[in-house]
């Protein structure tokens, strides 16, 4: 089953229809949603007893923008990493006897992959990025 977050249109047709007197189960038809997403989305967006969908937009961007996880990446770890590698370290041997496992290797890997170590390639590796 997928799940769809509630747009700003959806939202204004929720705000007209509320005014109107519509049940959040008339709502919930209209906008062919279960009626449980337009009651928490009343109850959840209210602002003395009355839904503002710009409002319930706005604090819907916040949350989403507050929700995910926050990156274990800093330059003192960045630093530390890249120069275990310089010395021919490999990313396992870096996360568990340097880094006592509190970061993956394979972490370490993506973050080099994608260019977030600064001077290092796969080039910098033990095997230097080929496949055994």
């Amino acid at each position: 089953m997928s799940y769809h977050h509630l747009t700003i249109s959806e939202r204004i047709r929720i705000e007209v229809l509320s005014i109107l007197g519509y049940s959040t189960r008339f709502i919930a038809k209209f906008l062919h949603r279960h009626h449980s997403t337009i009651a928490r989305e009343l109850s959840r967006n209210k602002i003395e007893n009355e839904y503002i969908s710009s409002f319930a937009h706005n604090k819907y961007l916040e949350r989403r923008k507050n929700s995910s996880c926050s990156s274990k990446y800093n330059d003192v770890l960045s630093n530390l990493i890249s120069k275990k590698l310089h010395e021919n370290w490999s990313p396992e041997q870096i996360s568990n006897a340097l880094l006592n496992g509190k970061l993956s290797f394979k972490t370490i890997y993506n973050w080099i992959y994608i260019g977030k170590l600064k001077g290092i390639s796969l080039k910098n590796l033990r095997h230097k990025g080929k496949r055994r």
